[in-house]
């Protein structure tokens, strides 16, 4: 079977290319090519010795997401849908701002957590993603992005931020994660700055800690509900992780100074809003250097919730604030297309081949 060049971190390409009796070096020359954008075959290589070149396709080879369904919301908002190898569909969400766009991307086939508010969770688990399929999501905006800048005389629309929100638990695809990461921080890859990079976890605590040793990327964690009764309804993992075990690897998460975790709040009209419950958070989120955000529901016709009317919402952040807490409100995007938090699904299904 062929070797997926983007499956290996730099050291994994060295490891390679000594396999084929070539010095290190061969590898990391691999890698300086791979993530250009243009370069889809090794010929193209053109530092590489011919006969390693030749060599090259007898043992390895290049993925690329080809032709991904695109839609348009019309906040701008832009949703792609990858189909994989073996017909799965996965979905990634670009999010243009003035002062930043961010892609959501997502870590695995569907979602395990069966979180109650989420679409993504009543697909069931299907599968992790390789680190290629994580990392050839955000190549192929990039390219999407590079050819609408052509086509219409430099848009200047670039990739600025990477948050692992999209379908899926990235903390239960931890292994194939690190090495994403490796490759979407290292020069030779994607040379993404690790402080624009945001892992969300709904809050597997033993791989918390290992994330923040591992590597220099922001810590989103999905909170949604202020005690055990409430969160354990809406998300089940919490019934093998509580609130308080949670908070507990927030309290002893390794970071370096000045950063703060984020901590993702879904508002939901009568479950988790009134004033007792933001008092509670404030008390509970004590002493963890932290920031919030207020998330309102996107509603669903399948999900029995009703999003928090926006004067709740108001309510609850003030309440936040003056216990002296940043809290923001993040305004909902791409509802039109189904590109909000929580409404990834997969609209294209396996069977459409």
């Amino acid at each position: 079977m062929l070797i997926d060049c983007k499956n290996l971190d730099r050291a994994g390409l060295e490891r390679f290319a000594e396999s084929l009796e070539q010095p290190s070096f061969r590898g990391r020359q691999i890698m300086s090519w791979l993530y250009r954008p243009g370069i889809n075959d090794f010929s193209e290589m053109t530092d590489l010795a011919k006969s390693f070149r030749a060599l090259l396709p007898q043992h390895a080879c290049i993925s690329r997401f080809d032709e991904p369904h695109i839609q348009q919301s019309q906040d701008g908002t832009i949703k792609f849908g990858f189909r994989l190898a073996d017909g799965h569909v996965i979905e990634s969400v670009l999010i243009p701002e003035e002062d930043r766009s961010t892609l959501c991307i997502s870590s695995q086939v569907g979602c395990a957590m069966a979180c109650s508010f989420c679409r993504t969770g009543s697909m069931g688990f299907a599968r992790n993603l390789q680190p290629s399929e994580i990392v050839n999501q955000v190549i192929c905006v990039r390219d999407y992005l590079l050819s609408r800048s052509e086509r219409q005389s430099g848009d200047g629309l670039t990739i600025t931020n990477l948050v692992f929100m999209g379908m899926g638990e990235p903390l239960n695809n931890f292994g194939h994660l690190l090495t994403a990461l490796a490759i979407l921080t290292d020069q030779k890859g994607l040379d993404m700055a690790s402080r624009r990079i945001t892992v969300s976890t709904c809050g597997i605590v033993p791989n918390m800690r290992p994330l923040g040793e591992k590597t220099n990327v922001n810590l989103a964690i999905s909170l949604h509900g202020v005690d055990d009764d409430t969160r354990n309804s809406l998300m089940p993992i919490n019934r093998r992780y509580p609130i308080a075990e949670l908070l507990e690897a927030c309290r002893n998460y390794p970071m370096r100074k000045r950063k703060r975790i984020m901590f993702e709040y879904l508002l939901l009209a009568g479950i988790n809003d009134s004033d007792a419950e933001a008092r509670q958070l404030a008390r509970i989120l004590r002493n963890i250097p932290c920031k919030i955000n207020l998330l309102a529901f996107n509603e669903c016709e399948e999900i029995p919730y009703r999003p928090s009317p926006q004067e709740r919402i108001l309510a609850f952040q003030d309440i936040l604030r003056a216990a002296r807490y940043s809290v923001f409100i993040r305004s909902s995007r791409g509802g039109d297309i189904s590109a909000a938090c929580g409404q990834l699904a997969s609209s294209l299904s396996a069977d459409t081949q």
